[in-house]
């Protein structure tokens, strides 16, 4: 019998920061349009992620899942890079 995990929500963001040992800020954007106006806005949400092997710089594109709670801020790790900073 296989015993199901709960899905578990992934992002891809753009790192902001890896000043931290073993951990980057990713940048989350999403495009809202708003009700009335039509208008897009873009709501921009940061997350503390974890990352093991310290690869990643600002201005890389990574996926980032959501896992335990690895300390009071992180809850999510980086997955994979998809695009390296030019």
């Amino acid at each position: 019998m296989e015993i199901k995990r709960n899905l578990r929500k992934e992002r891809v963001g753009v790192i902001t920061s890896n000043k931290m040992d073993k951990s980057v800020v990713v940048s989350v954007a999403r495009r809202v349009k708003h009700p009335k106006y039509g208008k897009f806005i873009t709501f921009t949400k940061k997350f503390h992620a974890h990352d093991e092997e310290n690869s990643c710089n600002p201005g890389d594109t990574v996926k980032i899942m959501e896992t335990r709670p690895l300390s009071k801020t992180k809850k999510w790790r980086v997955v994979e890079i998809i695009e390296r900073a030019k």
